[in-house]
């Protein structure tokens, strides 16, 4: 294992206060929401925001999928503070201080790009027995501008003293020339660049986002759901999710040093890894379903374990283990929070 230093992983994305309700199915149905989907919010959908807070209980948590992953890795870390750095864009308002606070509560250096014409975004998350349904308002968060932070000299510098990258696929939406400057630093650079395809919308209407930046992919994360949207998008004209993994791990590469490596996920079965010729399967963590609170963040979880793994140079097995570790422990609680410390070895 090696040294770990601050600013050694990289996250961008859109930082988002997550609003939290465990809602019934009327509800789903009022707004045609599907039990465990990813959408961003259409003007149907801006109601569904007050509805929640009026009609249920809500909780509040700092959210959006790749500041939850910088999170998780820098949880499992522990020490130093300030692994992970975060950049995306907020609104000058309470939801804004929230995510600030937040972020240094759990030793992220988040460094915001903060404007005052839009307010933070948040994401509703409808929860249903053990389902999820998403649906994420930008706001401030579609507002990143590479020009604005980005390509500033002191955050520039942030972006070149890190190793591991991590942009889930969600952002593909807001900055795709901010992300590719950064995919091509960590190309040249012989660095890992990672992806997450984040929800079967990001691979079927942004597919030509996403196929601009996959040439930059070192390890490309995704669950069966996400798999099969990118697979049917791809004409890879298969559903076996192995072989969708082997597919989308030959897809041409920039950086001929590295191998990509592609990590599926399946819900409670086991996690396909494809790497070379190779396909190898993990089983996850065994748990009562009455144990399982909330699946909101699992997947984040998970990343954030498999980075936390990457960041201290561990051999894929161990990040795997770190992978399942984590998500086991988040869908224990509600949102994407964690106990103080891990127990893992």
């Amino acid at each position: 294992m090696s040294a770990v230093s601050p600013n050694l992983l990289f996250g961008m994305g859109n930082p988002l206060l997550d609003i939290l309700a465990v809602v019934d199915k009327d509800f789903l149905d009022k707004y045609s929401l599907k039990p465990n989907d990813q959408i961003l919010a259409e003007d149907k959908h801006k109601a569904l925001f007050d509805e929640l807070v009026k009609k249920f209980k809500v909780e509040y948590h700092a959210g959006g999928a790749t500041q939850n992953s910088v999170k998780i890795a820098q949880w499992m870390i522990q020490e130093p503070h300030n692994v992970g750095t975060f950049f995306g864009c907020i609104g000058k308002d309470k939801f804004g201080e929230i995510l600030k606070q937040k972020a240094e509560e759990a030793h992220v250096d988040a460094r915001y790009y903060e404007q005052d014409e839009v307010p933070t975004g948040t994401c509703a998350a409808c929860i249903t027995g053990d389902n999820r349904s998403l649906v994420a308002n930008l706001a401030a968060a579609n507002c990143y501008k590479k020009e604005m932070h980005l390509d500033l000299e002191e955050n520039w510098e942030l972006v070149q003293k890190a190793k591991v990258y991590y942009i889930a696929g969600f952002f593909l939406t807001v900055s795709l020339e901010s992300i590719l400057k950064v995919a091509k630093h960590a190309s040249e650079h012989n660095k890992l660049f990672c992806m997450n395809l984040s929800a079967p919308f990001i691979c079927q209407f942004f597919k030509d986002n996403l196929m601009q930046v996959m040439p930059y992919i070192d390890v490309l994360f995704g669950n069966e759901t996400e798999a099969a949207a990118f697979g049917k998008e791809q004409d890879f004209e298969t559903k076996d999710i192995k072989e969708l993994a082997r597919k989308a791990q030959v897809l041409p590469k920039v950086n001929s040093k590295r191998q990509r490596i592609v990590v599926f996920t399946q819900g409670k079965d086991e996690t396909i890894m494809a790497l070379g010729d190779k396909i190898e399967t993990f089983p996850v963590l065994k748990i009562d379903p009455k144990d399982i609170v909330d699946t909101n963040g699992a997947g984040d979880a998970f990343v954030g374990g498999f980075l936390s793994g990457l960041v201290q140079e561990k051999p894929l097995d161990q990040c795997i283990r770190a992978a399942h570790y984590s998500a086991n422990v988040i869908i224990r609680r509600a949102g994407c929070t964690f106990p103080e410390k891990p127990d893992f070895k």
